[in-house]
């Protein structure tokens, strides 16, 4: 078989390789019979070559083209030659040629497929999840998997230009409260006790600082047990960033510069050099939302100035109970059917809003809905939104933080619907001045809205435990297209100030020194000021290859419950495993317990 041997790539002969002879090895793409000539597209993940059977060919060669299946990996012989001028193909990097064939052999064979592999699209998830490593060799996951290749070098490439040491850290780490629920690993030799799977290299990278390692940087494997979604996975990757001496203004240029890197060489894609600024406050005022999609710009108005001299109780109410109404102008929407906005009211009320008001903007002022509580106001209403006749006007009632998130997932509906996102297009902001603390009422406390670790703003550090609620954190967050794509902060290096704020957050001397004992014992001995960032390295891919789940720009994703339907992880184990980690499963209420023995 040596002389079957791959010479050149499916993806790089052209004109001038006319003449010489090569060997094809891939895949069958497509295969069709011509009046006794054979047409066989042999793929590999640099293109599609079409091989040529010619009806004098002899018998063992015509014998071999015509048994071979879709998807059989196949080595091919033969003679590069330029195709009939009618049958060039501009759209083929290879269409000015083909290939005439020599020798066909059939490498190994292939069963009937589950799915035509470039009609993945028409497979159901769990078909495509199960059969995964057929799903791959589709163009489009080829080239999704290639724009991963190239945006993790060029991440690597640029940090390690900026002078930044790439570091592992541990895998195997103590459990701390992070947010989400840790994986945990069972010791064998320490029974009953546990490591846990990273949620993110936090304190880790915190310690680097410490130990004099100014400019940290690894591509990190993060892992979650939280239900997954189309944007998350139970494991996933961050591009994680630490610097010692810093401002966030710092850690925004690395991180700006390192996505302009990355854009213009995966994707040819050119970013602005800096990206725009909005505090939490505003970003959640004008959209509704702390990750908005800025590539249109349809923002939530305060009605709260028209509320009064109306009729409409309702709004009223909400104005004297400390609440907010906001309202929205949708542009053109004046011919929504009642089903279209009963629609949207549906969505508004997954956001705990009581429903959905609206008007329409017709030729003579407000009309349907509760037009009629507002007839006197309705033109300085109309000019002060700036609405025009055609217009449907959207209007929440509710608490504050309801009222904005309601219409702010009903803003993104209607960009979507409406078809204002214009897919290419990357819109990059920055989100600055985080509430640090926000109030769980389920269990009566203040939790960290971020993490533990993030610096409250100056300003607030001498009145820290008086009014949590008003306390802003030197924290930002980068979102692009709707999307949280990176989320960090200056981080607490003065261990009085952490443990104030672990106070806050219910956790006394003792707990704090339980949980997070190694690292204030660390904050004894000089830690530097220092912040960071951890960009989320499958979202940016995603959007960067134009998907809209993360499960399509991973080699191996799990599906939508946290199952691998192809190696059908997770799986039971065997009783000796069980004994030998000193665990006992207990079956019973519907679930699976473990329990040390």
């Amino acid at each position: 078989m040596e002389n079957l041997k791959r010479s050149v790539t499916c993806g790089e002969l052209s004109a001038s390789d006319a003449g010489k002879t090569v060997v094809l090895n891939g895949w069958v793409h497509r295969k069709r019979d011509h009046g006794g000539i054979n047409f066989i597209n042999v793929r590999d993940r640099y293109g599609i070559t079409q091989v040529v059977v010619d009806e004098d060919a002899g018998a063992a060669l015509k014998e071999a083209a015509g048994a071979l299946r879709f998807e059989c990996c196949v080595a091919v012989r033969g003679t590069v030659r330029g195709r009939p001028a009618e049958m060039v193909n501009p759209q083929m990097p290879t269409g000015e040629i083909e290939v005439a064939a020599l020798e066909i052999a059939v490498l190994s064979g292939c069963e009937v497929l589950p799915f035509m592999v470039e009609e993945r699209s028409d497979a159901r998830d769990d078909l495509r999840l199960r059969y995964r490593y057929l799903d791959l060799r589709s163009f489009a996951m080829q080239r999704n998997i290639r724009i991963r290749s190239e945006a993790m070098f060029r991440a690597r490439e640029y940090l390690r230009g900026e002078g930044f040491f790439e570091i592992e850290t541990p895998t195997l780490i103590r459990s701390t409260p992070e947010g989400a629920r840790d994986f945990l690993v069972p010791s064998r030799i320490h029974a009953g006790r546990f490591y846990a799977l990273p949620q993110s290299p936090q304190l880790y990278k915190q310690l680097l600082m410490v130990s004099g390692f100014d400019k940290y940087f690894q591509i990190a494997r993060c892992y979650r047990d939280e239900d997954a979604r189309g944007d998350r996975q139970l494991e996933f990757t961050q591009i994680d960033m630490e610097m010692s001496f810093v401002s966030r203004e710092d850690v925004f240029r690395v991180t700006e510069g390192m996505l302009g890197h990355i854009f213009r060489h995966a994707i040819s894609s050119e970013l602005p050099a800096s990206f725009p600024r909005l505090s939490w406050e505003e970003a959640m005022d004008n959209y509704g939302s702390d990750k908005p999609d800025l590539r249109f710009d349809l923002r939530l108005r305060d009605f709260g100035p028209y509320v009064e001299a109306g009729a409409f109780g309702v709004f009223k109410d909400v104005l004297a109970g400390g609440g907010a109404v906001k309202v929205l102008v949708a542009p053109g929407c004046g011919g929504y059917s009642r089903k279209q906005i009963a629609g949207l009211e549906e969505l508004a009320k997954s956001f705990k809003a009581q429903g959905l008001a609206w008007a329409k903007v017709g030729a003579s002022g407000l009309e349907g809905g509760i037009a009629k509580f507002y007839e006197a106001s309705a033109e300085k209403i109309i000019e002060g939104l700036g609405a025009r006749e055609g217009d449907l006007l959207l209007f929440a009632g509710a608490a504050k933080g309801i009222a904005r998130a309601a219409l702010g997932a009903v803003r993104s509906r209607l960009g979507k619907d409406l078809g204002l996102a214009r897919q290419g297009d990357f819109k990059f902001a920055w989100i600055v001045d985080f509430p640090l603390f926000e109030w769980n009422g389920e269990e009566n406390k203040w939790d960290a809205a971020h993490h533990m670790f993030s610096m409250p703003r100056e300003e607030y550090l001498a009145t820290l435990e008086q009014n949590p609620g008003e306390v802003k954190g030197d924290m930002y967050d980068l979102v692009c297209n709707g999307y949280e794509i990176a989320s960090g902060s200056i981080r607490i290096h003065d261990a009085e100030i952490q443990k104030r704020v672990f106070s806050i957050v219910g956790y006394d001397a003792g707990d704090a020194g339980e949980r997070f004992g190694f690292l204030l014992e660390a904050f004894r001995y000089g830690p530097p000021p220092h912040g960071g960032i951890a960009p989320g390295f499958d979202r940016l891919v995603m959007l960067m290859c134009g998907e809209t789940t993360i499960r399509d720009v991973i080699a191996f994703p799990k599906n939508t419950v946290g199952v691998s339907p192809m190696d059908e992880a997770p799986s039971a184990v065997e009783q000796r495993q069980l004994d030998e980690l000193h665990l006992m499963v207990k079956n019973g209420g519907g679930g699976t317990a473990l329990s040390t023995s």
